[in-house]
């Protein structure tokens, strides 16, 4: 039988390619008639059989079954055959043709039979499923289909025959081997510690101030590529080695607050990581790092009133039944520091803000709290103002856009009525009089 029909049948798993006892022509005068690759290779496996001998040709072993476990277990000289025989695998991958069918079929057995060896050595029963090292706490992965990169050796992740952790923490990604090689502490370890962003854009200081080595692993490092490749990051402003800096994209804080920029830029791996886990922390003050902002970017302007609407309904929903029941204020969970203040936002606020995103869904929650006050909610309603100085019109909220809100007692008036530097608020006035009557007899 012809070698292509063989493996036609090996597919539709009928026969085994590899297996003579389908070879209809017998060698004659001590010459084989086969022209199969694996022909004539010393027996690596012993036959427990009497018929067999050490003469018998043996085609590395790849016709016996080494894809079902075996009943008992396997001995230390039963690995180190199937070692053997991969090694011999692989010489034979190296002299076929290359492309070739046989090739391509060798391959394959290759992979089956490391596979088997990973399978005889039960590395899974040896790995614990966490492990913590340098603050990080590493899980054993149980994927294994998912294409990953060790963020150790740079090396793809094999996840049918290699076992790999991750870090709960900052995801950092390294095979079982490289564990006792990591030397970067976990990121969020350095979130936890020190919640604040480098706010200088790109502060380079120089590769000679570096010494000439990795910012992060200390390995020597040039401009020109010898003996590695400087990559910048743009976050840290410092150098980095090719195992340390992938040439990963990320938004930069600095280049946000201070020029509106959204434009990924080249960041190490470290800061890749940090700047992840960074992102939805509200840590920038807008306020102070740069006021002009609010100037020049309208949609912040729109974004710091919603804002200041939402925190003046805050004390009518904290007081009311029904909304704290429907659980109004949940729906603002994902930024909870709008229900807590007005000045302080997240670079992910920012991105939202610059795509728009932010404002559609703001001004949704807006109405919906505004709509329970005003119009849903009798209790909320009967907490209104009647402007004391033309005594006319509706019934006042403090976060109508037509009101003004006296800072003092918080009364609320018409805003063409009540001017913060000129008029008298009479509530202020008359909680004034009754602290200065005299206590009766």
């Amino acid at each position: 039988m012809e070698y292509d029909e063989r493996l036609a049948r090996f597919r539709q798993g009928h026969a085994n390619p590899f297996d003579r006892s389908e070879v209809t022509d017998a060698p004659r005068n001590g010459e084989c008639a086969c022209e199969d690759t694996f022909h004539c290779m010393p027996e690596l496996f012993p036959s427990d059989t009497k018929t067999q001998s050490s003469e018998r040709p043996m085609d590395l072993g790849l016709a016996e079954d080494h894809f079902s476990r075996p009943v008992g277990s396997f001995v230390a000289s039963d690995i180190e055959q199937l070692k053997q025989t991969i090694e011999e695998c692989k010489r034979l991958i190296l002299e076929l043709p290359e492309h070739s069918e046989r090739q391509k079929d060798t391959v394959v057995k290759l992979i089956h039979l490391r596979l088997k060896l990973q399978e005889l050595k039960d590395p899974e029963e040896d790995e614990p499923n966490l492990r913590v090292l340098l603050e990080h706490r590493f899980s054993k992965e149980k994927s294994k289909s998912v294409k990953q990169t060790c963020d150790k050796c740079s090396a793809i992740i094999w996840g049918l025959i290699q076992t790999w952790y991750t870090c709960t923490g900052c995801y950092y990604r390294c095979h079982s081997k490289c564990m006792n090689l990591i030397t970067k502490p976990c990121v969020r370890s350095k979130v936890s510690h020190q919640s604040e962003y480098e706010l200088n854009i790109c502060p380079e200081i120089g590769l000679d101030r570096q010494d000439y080595r990795c910012a992060e692993c200390r390995s020597p490092i040039s401009l020109r590529g010898v003996p590695s490749e400087a990559r910048q990051c743009d976050y840290t402003g410092q150098y980095y080695c090719g195992s340390c800096h992938w040439n990963d994209a990320a938004i930069v804080p600095a280049r946000v607050i201070h020029n509106w920029e959204f434009e990924p830029r080249k960041v190490c791996r470290s800061s890749l990581r940090y700047l992840a886990l960074m992102i939805s922390r509200p840590v920038l003050k807008l306020k102070e790092v740069n006021p002009l902002l609010f100037n020049f970017v309208e949609e912040l302007v729109e974004i710091r009133k919603l804002r200041q609407d939402i925190l003046l309904m805050k004390p009518y929903f904290l007081t009311c039944k029904e909304a704290m029941e429907a659980r109004l204020l949940l729906q603002l969970q994902d930024r909870q520091h709008f229900v807590e203040n007005d000045d302080m936002y997240s670079l992910q606020d920012l991105i939202d803000i610059s795509t728009g995103r932010l404002s559609c869904s703001l001004t949704e929650i807006h109405t919906v709290f505004a709509k329970h006050i005003k119009l849903d909610c009798e209790r909320c309603q009967a907490k209104g103002f009647v402007c004391e100085l033309c005594k006319e019109g509706d019934i006042l909220f403090p976060f109508d856009s037509h009101t003004s809100v006296c800072q003092e007692c918080s009364a609320v008036f018409h805003r063409d009525c009540y001017y913060d530097n000129s008029t008298t608020c009479p509530r202020c006035a008359r909680l004034t009089e009754r602290k200065h009557e005299p206590l009766d007899p």
